[in-house]
């Protein structure tokens, strides 16, 4: 399950990113588009499992947005939602250019509030 190293590798960088208010994350948000190859429920298990295992965790929270594919209509200028992988624009037209669906990131940290201690 490559869940698992997607949260490990989170955590690090997240560490790695605010070494001072690591320890003060509460939620974690991620956009995840559907070409990614994440599945919610088992990002959410994996992160469970890794709070499981780390203590200093327990609490903080993660929130995932399933985002949909979008690819882009070169005749018609628009971007259209893909449904059921049909790259198709709704004016007949055929399009390979993606420009949401493959993203995974983290959109948002929230930390505890100093004045809240």
């Amino acid at each position: 399950m490559h869940e698992t190293g997607i949260i490990q590798e989170m955590f690090d960088l997240l560490q790695e990113e605010y070494p001072t208010r690591f320890q003060d994350i509460v939620k974690v948000q991620l956009e995840a588009g559907l070409l990614s190859n994440i599945q919610p429920i088992l990002i959410q298990n994996a992160f469970e499992a890794y709070v499981l295992d780390h203590q200093r965790f327990q609490g903080v929270e993660l929130e995932v947005k399933v985002l949909p594919i979008l690819a882009f209509c070169d005749a018609c200028k628009l971007s259209f939602e893909v449904v059921f992988h049909r790259f198709v624009c709704s004016c007949g037209k055929p399009s390979d250019k993606v420009v949401q669906g493959e993203e995974l990131r983290v959109t948002q940290i929230i930390f505890k509030s100093k004045e809240n201690e």
